[in-house]
């Protein structure tokens, strides 16, 4: 422990109180590696649609049951995990130092609850599960509330072969006992949940025998192979009973680990009640083990953004682009309005949190847009310009604003109405020096402007401007006088020399 003692003292330090009025509780199981994904990075923090998948697990515990608890329960790369989530209400970490399985860090999570002083329900949910969402949790949430059950497991049905399956299959009781007589009620109930490392080490000329309500069920290895519904590792308990019986349970098995799934039969051989549910979309129980199912839940998430905005917006390739969900939501709420948006998006854009998009903004392939960026009307964008901000600073884009090829600009920036800054211009704003162009300005050809304001209508090319402010000058024969080759004197000439 004393080596670790830094990681107890953060656990300490994030966590906040626990709030015994509430009902619920639900400790999400976030101290895994996942040695398959190959990656120092742990798991957990792996990102779909960029919010790694133990926030997305959080965020959607949270926004299904109200006023809950949380346990996060910690292990590999325990720090950099509890940094994602940080010091939040009603929220506590748990540490697992060594990882002795699924139902050991049940146990850990469960000692962070004075048991006399909280009843009610506790849910488990894995840190991977990066799709699970508020939906499906609220209905999980309602069922175990109405069935009356005292413990409840979300299931899937595999869809691919039965050999790539690796879940936990959902064993139910079957329509006969092993002397042929009828199981009556019992049948269909949720007798336990066999691992899939423990199914392997069935013989195949063996029957695996299990019993309930003292009746005998014999099931074959390839029987419990072909079996399509697994465990999600999403349960609900009733809080007394699973304290009761968590702490009893063996590491007895092929990977000598305290399995959660233990538990089912623990239940019912104390007759105890339990229930399974399955979710609307199958799609929202998936876990990760490596970068090819990552990927695919990335895409899943993908194709979800574009069904919800694909008849408000234009988006040139479903299957090439990024709109964070807040910017999303900014875009349904604008569309509630009933004007049409004409917003077009190209193959490859990446449109950050903190962006305002606007009416008639289309921005071109492979563009990029992180921070406060905020959009005017009609802004077209050209291609592989970077749009940026720190996240204090602001960047205002007026109305009737043309950003073309190839332009870098970041920073404390406004840009007014009608200005035009043609390909291969980089620009910055600072705190200290804010970038103020005005408008109807037009900048072009191989320029840098760096913290200067800039006056309506002046024509800038070939220049290199740093903390200046450029007047609006008329000469006398009535033209706007032009800012051309405009070069500041160089410094450290000393240290040049000619070849």
């Amino acid at each position: 422990m004393a080596e670790n003692s830094h990681i107890y003292e953060k656990v300490e330090k994030l966590s906040s109180s626990f709030d015994y009025k509430s009902g619920e509780v639900s400790i999400i199981l976030a101290a895994g590696h996942g040695k398959r994904i190959k990656s120092h990075r742990s798991k957990m923090l792996h990102e779909i649609w960029g919010v790694p998948t133990v926030q997305r697990v959080y965020n959607a515990s949270h926004a299904a049951f109200p006023e809950v608890n949380s346990i996060l329960v910690v292990g590999i790369k325990a720090s950099d995990v509890m940094d994602v989530i940080g010091k939040r209400e009603r929220t506590l970490f748990a540490y697992q130092e060594v990882q002795k399985g699924t139902g050991h860090a049940v146990q850990i999570g469960l000692e962070r609850i004075t048991s006399q002083g909280f009843s009610g329900t506790v849910f488990v949910l894995p840190g991977d599960m990066g799709l699970i969402d508020c939906e499906t949790l609220s209905m999980f949430r309602k069922s175990f509330a109405e069935s009356k059950n005292d413990m409840m497991v979300l299931t899937g049905v595999y869809e691919g072969h039965q050999d790539e399956n690796q879940y936990g299959r959902i064993i139910r009781i079957k329509e006969k006992d092993c002397d042929g007589k009828s199981s009556g009620p019992d049948a269909g109930k949720v007798l336990e949940i066999k691992e899939f490392k423990d199914i392997l080490s069935i013989r195949e000329d063996e029957q695996y025998i299990a019993s309930y309500n003292g009746r005998k069920y014999s099931y074959t290895r390839a029987e419990l192979l072909a079996t399509k519904e697994y465990n999600s590792g999403v349960y609900a308990f009733d809080y007394e009973k699973l304290h009761k019986l968590v702490f009893s349970l063996s590491s007895d098995n092929a990977q000598n680990e305290i399995y959660i799934t233990d538990l089912i039969a623990a239940f019912n051989s104390n007759g105890y009640s339990v229930g399974a549910v399955s979710p609307r979309h199958e799609y929202v129980v998936m876990g990760f083990n490596d970068k090819s199912v990552l990927k695919e839940m990335e895409e899943i998430y993908r194709r979800n953004i574009y069904d919800k905005i694909k008849n408000i917006i234009e988006i040139d390739d479903p299957d090439d682009f990024y709109i964070e969900e807040s910017v999303m939501n900014d875009i349904l709420e604008m569309d509630k309005e009933g004007v049409p948006l004409d917003i077009r998006i190209g193959r490859g854009a990446h449109i950050g949190k903190g962006v305002k998009l606007n009416y008639n903004v289309h921005l071109k392939k492979n563009v990029t847009v992180t921070g406060n960026v905020i959009f005017g009307k009609n802004v077209t964008v050209w291609e592989n310009v970077l749009l940026s901000t720190f996240p204090h600073q602001k960047f205002v884009i007026g109305n009737s604003v043309e950003i073309l090829w190839g332009d870098i600009i970041k920073g404390s920036i406004t840009i007014g109405d009608g200005a035009r800054i043609e390909s291969s211009v980089n620009m910055t704003g600072s705190d200290e020096f804010p970038l103020i162009i005005g408008k109807g300005v037009l900048i072009k050809g191989t320029s840098y402007i760096y913290g200067s304001v800039i006056e309506n209508d002046v024509h800038i090319e070939h220049s290199v401007i740093i903390k200046k402010r450029i007047n609006r000058l008329i000469k006398r024969n009535g033209e706007l006088q032009k800012i051309r080759f405009y070069l500041p004197m160089p410094s450290g000439v000393d240290a040049v020399e000619s070849l």
